[in-house]
């Protein structure tokens, strides 16, 4: 990496670290500078420049573009106008200095075309609550004078590459512009003094907002709609979230993100609400992930959740014809289709608010996203009042061709993206393989266990709390069962796939059993199973989007072993639920299946706690040899790992057996007398 890369990259990062300077993944950079070319051994002046995606706070030197000043100044002399603007996206690539890094972005004319060394443009909140006041120009001259220039706004694009090179050919003592509707641009000699500018134009503008503003931007508290407290905020949205992701599915299977921040919370409760939220984000970067508009409940926190969940379905009826009806009205014969009427963003006064994505890191964006959009609004009422840009440049941008270009060379998806997977006993052996390969194959993951401690070790190892995330869970228990689904709710938005995997064994003979042996087994795994599946099954059914549960049974379901009375039965138990609950929940197009066991022993929880010495003593083998001993009783020969139990998860739920329901699958390496008739 170049010097001047090398710079540029660490601006980059100190700018991207703090929200207040710009959004994740919003903003882009450059740095111009002299190297050899390789080819002719002579000077050549490059532009690095941050190419199309990825965040300025996580920036390396793989997400720039480097592209020829020369070639791209030579652009100038052949754009042919903003009618055909987009064509300029393709003419970049012949810009391009060897490989060219990564690919450049639309924004690659403002860094290229401006007579600087640093240029620097930002998505702060502050910058863009004065870019969408209504007198908005008026205010920027107000609060920098000729520092920095007001430029009316424009679609991102070469046009607009050329309007600010002559803001700042124009305008010599101007350290930056205020992009209407859309943000801040900066530029410097050095890249020190682009950062300093920068950071002068954000602090100015939260200074100005703050010491002009009004107390209270969004109006007054409307007292029915305060928040509920913490605890009965979290109960009303899990119970509302399934419902609402299953509206927000309607178009195509979504993960979801819940927020109660105090910003959400306070905008929730004022009287301005419907009007600000009606009018939609500005900021392109904003509404592209949030769409023009969020859905709003018109009900107070004081009304039922029945009463809630009925408002809720005629509100997102209405949002789906207002939005079939915004895209009729500004779409051209060469619009993209339409892709989908659901809201991304909900938003329940006293509750909070939830977002939703393909992914939960896209949720969980999209949500970051409004609270800047939240902010934005609030400063511009503070000094003025709230004008985002109008909806037929929004929807020129939400279906631009470039975006469309852009989502179509996304990543085809895992086979259970968007599902939401609740494994119990996930802490070790075959709930642990079990969670790690559903978040391989691109779900999701609650890892659920008595022992949290373990659960939140395999969830780390999973990956981030967008993959995976843990709770405490005793399934013997209804109450710590449904605060453990409430939990995921929260964290997921739902669930979709439940595994009841949560087990344990006591190895002893009829006499030698005791009530409590026989109780503890049975709590665990038979009632364990019901109580899990119980909660499960009425996330299920409000979120009307179908669903897997799973139940890992057991060999000895069926098989009739020495020294295994409360074992064995509890098994059977559990494969008869698979039976009865598959019977139940089919209307809902919930499947319901089993996989059965036998001789899992490396990597087990269950044999390591004891049961692996008992039955090891029960067949007279060394306990260490137990997993040998098993696999040359079967037909297979071939010892049984919890990753081929996993594998016969994925196998009933990763989008082959959609029309399978009450299965029972062996994962024995074959033993004859357990078999199923």
């Amino acid at each position: 990496m170049t010097d001047t890369a090398a710079e540029l990259v660490a601006r980059s990062n100190r700018l991207g670290a703090d929200p207040r300077n710009t959004n994740y993944a919003g903003g882009n950079t450059s740095a111009k500078g002299t190297e050899t070319d390789p080819v002719t051994q002579q000077p050549v002046d490059l532009l690095w420049v941050k190419g199309s995606g990825g965040d300025l706070g996580t920036l390396t030197s793989a997400g720039l573009a480097v592209l020829r000043i020369d070639r791209l100044n030579l652009l100038v002399d052949v754009y042919p106008g903003v009618d055909r603007e987009d064509e300029m996206i393709a003419a970049f690539d012949y810009c391009l200095h060897g490989k060219g890094g990564a690919a450049p972005s639309i924004d690659t004319a403002m860094h290229g075309l401006v007579d600087a060394p640093h240029v620097d443009h930002l998505h702060p909140d502050s910058g863009i609550a004065l870019a969408t006041a209504a007198d908005g120009e008026k205010l920027t001259a107000e609060c920098f004078g000729d520092r920095v220039v007001w430029v009316p706004w424009r679609r991102p694009g070469f046009q607009l590459g050329l309007d600010i090179a002559a803001v700042k050919r124009e305008n010599p003592q101007a350290i930056g512009c205020i992009l209407g509707g859309h943000g801040i641009t900066a530029w410097g000699n050095t890249s020190e003094e682009c950062e300093a500018n920068s950071l002068e134009i954000i602090r100015t503008a939260e200074r100005f907002l703050a010491d002009r503003g009004v107390a209270e931007p969004f109006g007054a508290i409307v007292p029915s709609h305060q928040p509920l407290p913490a605890q009965d905020r979290r109960e009303r949205a899990a119970a509302l979230a399934p419902v609402i992701r299953g509206l927000a599915s309607t178009d195509k299977p979504q993960v979801g993100h819940f927020t109660d921040s105090d910003a959400v919370l306070e905008f929730l409760s004022r009287e301005k609400l419907q009007r600000l939220a009606q009018l939609g984000t500005s900021c392109p970067d904003h509404f592209l992930r949030t769409k023009v508009r969020p859905l709003v409940l018109d009900l107070p926190p004081s009304a039922s959740v029945d009463e809630a969940v009925a408002r809720l379905k005629e509100l997102h009826t209405q949002y789906r014809e207002d939005y079939e009806a915004y895209y009729q009205a500004f779409a051209e014969a060469d619009s993209p289709a339409m892709r989908g009427a659901d809201p991304a963003i909900v938003l329940v006064p006293g509750v909070g608010m939830f977002s939703f994505g393909k992914d939960k890191q896209t949720a969980r964006v999209a949500g970051e996203f409004y609270v800047n959009a939240i902010n934005v609004m609030r400063g511009a009422e503070a000094v003025s009042t709230y004008a985002p840009i109008d909806e037929r440049e929004k929807f020129r941008i939400e279906y631009w061709a470039l975006e469309e270009a852009k989502l179509q060379r996304m990543p085809r998806p895992k086979p259970l993206a968007t599902r939401v997977a609740f494994v119990t006993g996930g802490g070790s052996g075959i709930g642990k393989a079990i969670a790690q390969r559903l978040a391989a194959e691109g779900a999701c993951v609650v890892v659920a266990d008595l022992d949290q401690a373990a659960a939140e070790a395999v969830a780390k190892e999973i990956g981030s709390t967008d993959v995976a995330v843990a709770v405490g869970a005793d399934v013997s228990s209804a109450d710590a069962v449904e605060a453990a689904l409430g939990e995921a709710v929260l964290a997921f938005g739902g669930v979709d796939l439940i595994v009841n995997n949560a087990g344990l064994s006591i190895s002893k003979s009829l006499l030698e059993t005791t009530d409590r042996d026989w109780d503890l087994q049975h709590d665990v795994m038979a009632k364990g199973s019901f109580l899990v599946s119980r909660a499960a099954a009425k996330v299920l059914i409000d979120q009307g989007m179908g669903g897997d549960i799973v139940y890992i049974s057991s060999k000895n379901s069926v098989f009739a072993g020495p020294n295994n009375v409360a074992y064995g039965s509890a098994k059977a138990d559990q494969a008869h639920q698979v039976r009865l609950l598959a019977a139940d929940l089919g209307e809902y197009g919930v499947r319901v299946n089993g996989v059965n066991p036998d001789g899992v022993v490396r990597g087990s929880g269950i044999f390591a706690g004891g049961w692996g010495a008992k039955r090891a003593a029960v067949y007279g083998v060394p306990e260490e040899e137990l997993g040998a001993y098993y696999a040359q009783r079967t037909l297979l020969k071939r010892e049984v790992l919890p990753e081929n139990v996993a594998a016969a998860v994925f196998a009933l739920t990763g989008g082959d057996l959609t029309h399978t329901t009450g299965l029972h699958i062996p994962v024995d390496a074959g033993v004859a007398a357990a078999f199923l008739r």
